[in-house]
């Protein structure tokens, strides 16, 4: 059993990366992001192969991109589906519409983890290296997720808090999606 668990945390791992990185080509589409950037150029490069061909079949939404979120929900779906053949389950007796919104729920928790790291990359450069290249792209990535809690939150001594407050606010709803069963 090891070695299944060992096998169900490598397909974990390398479906959140991948899925949050198809969240990450979306959300930059929707803000309008140039794709001379290195963030842009590190999502196009990673997820290029699985979001070209869906964009054929799959029209885009205006700013929604369409076919990022569907490879997204598809990666979900295929991480559920392996990880349920790790353990042995038979096919015919999956429980297709539970598994379904489950990989919903796991995108959402993606997406939660997306902004998460923005937050924190976005401190950690503010703090040791504001003028790094990635930097005006993580701010820029992030700004929205910012505003509501820069409203409330005042700055104390030059230290914005709102960076911690949006934290704290995104592992509490991790939790509640944690106890929701999925």
């Amino acid at each position: 059993m090891l070695l299944v668990d060992i096998a169900r945390e490598l397909i974990e791992a390398a479906g959140a990366l991948l899925g949050v990185t198809l969240l990450l080509r979306a959300y930059m589409n929707w803000v309008g992001m140039p794709g001379r950037n290195p963030l842009a150029q590190f999502a196009v490069a990673l997820t290029d192969w699985l979001v070209r061909p869906l964009r054929r079949v799959v029209p885009a939404g205006g700013r929604w991109d369409t076919a990022s979120l569907l490879a997204a929900y598809l990666i979900a779906v295929l991480v559920m589906i392996v990880t349920f053949v790790l353990i042995g389950a038979e096919v015919s007796r999956w429980p297709w519409p539970t598994l379904l919104v489950a990989a919903l729920v796991k995108v959402l928790r993606w997406a939660l983890y997306m902004v998460f790291f923005l937050t924190l990359m976005h401190v950690v450069l503010s703090w040791v290296n504001p003028y790094a290249p990635v930097a005006p792209a993580v701010a820029m990535l992030v700004r929205p997720f910012l505003a509501p809690f820069q409203r409330i939150v005042p700055t104390i001594g030059g230290i914005d808090l709102s960076p911690l407050v949006l934290i704290v606010v995104v592992n509490i709803v991790l939790l509640i999606l944690g106890r929701t069963g999925f």
